[in-house]
């Protein structure tokens, strides 16, 4: 076949293909940010002799490889939601790259994985910018960089125009990074006031065993002989990742009682995840038992997974629920804050704020808790469904980014990879990892002391996502003065 295509055709798919390659490889396991910063550039050379209906197929082709090589781990879950979703995704391909990011992390309950700031998830410097733009500034960046290359290097550029133009760009990263290693070497916003020790836990338990009948003691004594070694490290509080009470708890609550009076002769407090019931409605629930084994807090998870927990439209398309048989479950109604106190002063009590599987995707969420006065971040989930692939670590980038675009420290617990915490500057420590270095697929647990007061909260935490709507007037104020002059 490329025999009888033309030696331009040649040149213009292979162009695509490598932009798409440069582009997921920040995706992958070792997350090899570097690419990401030119990434675009091959697809730039493609565009600029492109038509305006051949640019519309060329960078829907450069998206679907993309989204085929990033989010690939969806086919163990559904093949055509995976088709849908690549689809979906490509809304994020035209020039007004930040405001459809955006878009797409609110559109359809929203998928925000994978946003173009994500890929610089273990480049500190760079994303400190978040805690002022949140993740969307780390985007605008990254492509603002991407058009700086493809300038440099001689090519007549699709936005900038004239050379002196490079002038602002330029002066944008310095600012960048010089806001990133003043936030990182030369400066503090946290008083570690409330130290707490937390000790996380790993069950890995396989995806098969989850809710098979006759695999819940399995289960059970998994996660408390992993807890009866963590005790050792005197925690304030041990968390269990989502769903790891195997049974719905109104339904069998023999393994809560047993689990309450586990806690009571411990004394340590015990954040964990289970299937709750009431009026005959299912939460996915994360809840606090004290140390005296009573049940102090209760979240019901408020963003819930479309056509994992519940089937949206099923009213409207029927049919839907003969393709993805799930039963519903219910949705939250509000952000609960946890309080744990610490070992070293019981007048301090930490307020911690939880997100339950992929809630830490949307920043809004985040930000709630933030607002709400958290000490420390929660994410508490399960990402044993993608088998041995990428999607942790793509979940992990996501994690990154709400510790630092509000300052504070962020727990996971994980019932297979990534379990750690995570300081504020978005910096990753104490990994649940075997003696290989390998750290999903493995059971384990890691204690830690992290604790954080801020002096004042980041802007990101106090004004929210202003920045895509910035970005989307800006991008429309060349088409709003030629209106105006014509009128």
């Amino acid at each position: 076949m490329l025999r009888s295509l033309k030696p331009q055709a040649i040149r213009n798919i292979l162009l695509i293909l490598l932009s798409a390659v440069f582009l997921v490889i920040p995706y992958c396991r070792q997350g090899f940010w570097v690419t990401a910063w030119f990434g675009f550039v091959p697809l730039f050379f493609v565009l600029q002799k492109s038509s305006h209906k051949q640019s519309f197929f060329v960078a829907y082709l450069a998206g679907i490889i993309f989204w085929a090589g990033t989010i690939y781990w969806l086919v163990h879950i559904t093949l055509p939601g995976t088709i849908v979703l690549i689809d979906y995704c490509l809304l994020s391909i035209p020039s007004s790259w930040v405001f459809l990011e955006y878009a797409r992390s609110h559109i359809m309950t929203g998928f925000p994985w994978a946003l173009l700031g994500y890929s610089q998830y273990k480049n500190l410097p760079v994303i400190q910018i978040a805690d002022i733009f949140g993740a969307w500034g780390v985007s605008f960046l990254v492509v603002m960089v991407n058009i700086l290359v493809f300038k440099v290097i001689g090519v007549r550029s699709l936005v900038l125009g004239k050379k002196n133009h490079l002038a602002l760009p330029v002066l944008v990263m310095i600012l960048a990074l010089g806001y990133g290693y003043y936030k990182l070497y030369l400066t503090s916003d946290t008083l570690h006031l409330k130290p707490i020790k937390i000790s996380i836990i790993q069950g890995n338990i396989p995806q098969s065993l989850k809710w098979k009948p006759g695999s819940e003691d399995f289960i059970f004594n998994r996660y408390l002989e992993l807890t009866a070694e963590s005790v050792k490290d005197n925690p304030d509080l041990v968390i269990w990742p989502e769903a790891s009470l195997p049974v719905v708890l109104e339904e069998d609550p023999s393994y809560y009682n047993y689990l309450t009076k586990q806690v009571k002769e411990r004394g340590i407090p015990l954040l964990f995840g289970a299937v709750t019931q009431r009026e005959g409605f299912y939460y996915n629930s994360a809840l606090l038992l004290d140390k005296q084994g009573r049940l102090s807090g209760r979240y019901d998870k408020v963003h819930l997974v479309p056509f994992g927990e519940y089937i949206p439209l099923r009213k409207v398309f029927p049919f839907l629920q003969t393709v993805v048989p799930i039963g519903d479950i219910a949705a939250g109604k509000e952000h609960t804050i946890f309080e744990v106190t610490n070992s070293l002063s019981h007048q301090l009590a930490n307020k911690l704020g939880v997100l339950i599987c992929f809630e830490d995707l949307f920043p809004e969420l985040s930000h709630a808790y933030a607002k709400k006065g958290a000490d420390i971040l929660v994410n508490i989930t399960n990402d044993a469904w993608y088998k041995y692939t990428s999607a942790p670590f793509q979940h992990l980038q996501a994690s990154v980014f709400r510790a630092v675009e509000n300052r504070l420290p962020l727990a996971r617990s994980a019932n297979t990879g990534v379990s750690c915490f995570i300081l504020p500057n978005g910096k990753i420590i104490s990994r649940v990892k075997d003696v290989k270095g390998e750290d999903i697929f493995i059971k384990g647990f890691v204690t830690e002391s992290i604790g954080n007061e801020r002096i004042s909260p980041a802007v990101y935490t106090r004004c929210g996502d202003y920045f895509p709507i910035f970005c989307l007037i800006f991008a429309l104020l060349p088409t709003i003065i030629r209106k105006v002059k014509h009128v």
